[in-house]
């Protein structure tokens, strides 16, 4: 299963750069304004059936508050470039260990309605791995397997509204947890580049 997936992705040599495969819905809402470059890590810890890696998090937060998520962030000056930037938002947000981590691959940028660029990096997390989340930011780390994302019946589309615009959106449910907007959409384009939607 993981082997399918490290087929789909674009590879560590080659990140991927320029505006997001959704570039043309976000200038209809945004403009041509700058997007931040921010990253995130799509991680799956390591086992007999591989588990995707996401947070809940905290009410309190000014932007998405109580929303699921991937761990990750703003790239930050220091940064060499996302992966960089996954990392370091990682051990931050959930206390993975980088040792712990061996990166797989990028999936397509993602454009945000908060203005970010977002590179998603794709890894293996170590079976081993203690995660516990930074309480000012994470309410909750949790895991969903691979196998349920990959169930095409686990797969809910709908249409919004946002800004007078109609938009297409996805979404999954697992475990009381609704995975939607930004997160759904990346998991999204990691199952086209599978061929599995």
């Amino acid at each position: 299963m993981i082997d399918e997936l490290v087929t789909a992705l674009r590879p560590l040599s080659a990140p991927p750069s320029g505006p997001g495969w959704n570039h043309a819905d976000m200038t209809e809402l945004l403009g041509d304004s700058r997007r931040l470059p921010a990253a995130v890590l799509v991680g799956f810890r390591e086992g007999v059936q591989p588990r995707l890696v996401l947070t809940v998090r905290t009410d309190h937060l000014q932007a998405h508050a109580g929303q699921v998520a991937f761990p990750g962030g703003r790239s930050e000056p220091g940064d060499d470039g996302a992966l960089a930037t996954a990392l370091r938002e990682s051990e931050e947000e959930i206390g993975l260990d980088r040792r712990l981590v061996t990166p797989l691959g990028y999936l397509d940028r993602f454009e945000t309605i908060s203005g970010y660029c977002i590179t998603p990096v794709v890894a293996r997390i170590a079976a081993e791995a203690r995660l516990y989340p930074a309480p000012d930011e994470v309410a909750e780390v949790f895991e969903v397997p691979l196998a349920f994302l990959l169930e095409p019946a686990n797969l809910r589309r709908y249409t919004m509204e946002f800004r007078g615009h109609r938009r297409s959106m996805v979404e999954f449910v697992h475990g009381g947890h609704r995975i939607w907007g930004a997160t759904a959409a990346m998991l999204h384009n990691l199952l086209e580049r599978m061929g599995r939607t």
